[in-house]
């Protein structure tokens, strides 16, 4: 599943001017029209976050899937991006989106998987060679081992899928087996669950 953040980018660009026009200002009636444009600014965050969450959870649960998403603790320090990047890094509220798939995920009978995104966007998705000189460009990949190409996006959600599902083929393996008591009929019948993690 691709989402598009086009409409929400161009909103937070749109915020983002409107704050530091208030800033430059200055005075009093700014500083009050700037803390209310952030108040706005973080109930909009709060509502995307809960519509993308219950979409993607939907799916999940439609499709008998899991979800596989990304542990991006300390991503603020580890990555390095130009000015305008940063500042839509810094202000988005991934913890907060993370948290409300989980919540979701787990009322709806989904499992989840957090991987780490080590080099999911330097990794081709169809051999595994993995070089920095494959992320051509932001939105395009081109694996520089066997010349697959395509949106570098769709590329790293392959991989996070694919850590997805050993993270939870290991985390089945290794769980302990509860002990089931034997039907009347003396047959054991079991309901297949949700497969793996998926993108």
């Amino acid at each position: 599943m691709r989402w598009s953040a086009g409409a929400v980018t161009a909103r937070r660009k749109k915020n983002a001017a409107m704050r530091a026009s208030l800033q430059r200002v200055g005075t009093k009636s700014a500083k009050r029209k700037l803390k209310a444009r952030r108040r706005k600014e973080q109930r909009f965050a709060t509502d995307v976050n809960h519509q993308l969450s219950k979409i993607i959870v939907a799916k999940a649960q439609r499709t008998g899937r899991g979800i596989a998403v990304e542990d991006l603790s300390g991503i603020r320090d580890r990555v390095r991006l130009a000015r305008q990047q940063r500042t839509q890094l810094h202000s988005w509220a991934y913890a907060q989106l993370r948290a409300q798939i989980t919540y979701k995920a787990e009322m709806a009978g989904v499992p989840v998987a957090v991987v780490d995104p080590r080099n999911t966007s330097r990794t081709c998705s169809h051999c595994g060679y993995c070089d920095k000189a494959n992320r051509v460009s932001q939105a395009t990949f081109r694996c520089r081992h066997c010349q697959w190409a395509g949106h570098a996006d769709h590329n790293a959600a392959r991989n996070i899928a694919a850590r997805g599902h050993r993270t939870y083929r290991a985390a089945q393996s290794t769980a302990p087996i509860a002990a089931t008591p034997p039907a009347a009929s003396g047959n054991v019948s079991s309901k297949p669950g949700p497969s793996g993690p998926s993108s």
